[in-house]
């Protein structure tokens, strides 16, 4: 989605700051969970040190949710509604298929389940990245992401 960025009509997940240039609110990029849908999506079963057996996880590119908003930029802190933040480089949404899973099982995740969204690196097909530096980076109840120099 290049361009202007609708209006969310449901309620917002996910606000993007800083860096960006497709906004919908106050100067910054806004997403509801319908509009994070129709952005190109990924799927994956896997295990990750958060869950017990293998999950399946499933979601928008990180990648692409930054284009929506017209991303740029060299660092993104990812900031989870208790306030925890880790800072993720940018070319872990532009080199590496991660994903902001939106659903876990095939079921939307709550807040209770480390909804509404999880950064979740692809550790099916990446076993390289299974380790505490990819982990530390891996945010669940994400609500905002900002974009920095």
């Amino acid at each position: 989605i290049a361009g202007p960025l609708e209006r969310p009509t449901g309620p917002v997940v996910l606000t993007i700051s800083g860096n960006v240039v497709h906004t919908n609110a106050d100067g910054v990029a806004e997403f509801d969970l319908a509009m994070l849908e129709r952005l190109q999506q990924r799927s994956a079963t896997m295990d990750t040190p958060w869950t017990e057996k293998s999950t399946a996880f499933e979601g928008p590119l990180l990648a692409a949710v930054l284009e929506a908003a017209g991303a740029s930029g060299a660092l993104l802190k990812v900031k989870a509604l208790n306030d925890y933040a880790a800072e993720v480089p940018i070319e872990d949404a532009t080199t590496i298929e991660t994903m902001l899973a939106t659903r876990m099982n095939g079921e939307i995740m709550s807040v209770r389940d480390k909804g509404p969204l999880f950064l979740i690196y692809p550790f099916d097909n990446r076993p390289d990245l299974y380790n505490e530096k990819y982990f530390s980076r891996s945010v669940w109840q994400i609500k905002e992401i900002e974009v920095q120099d």
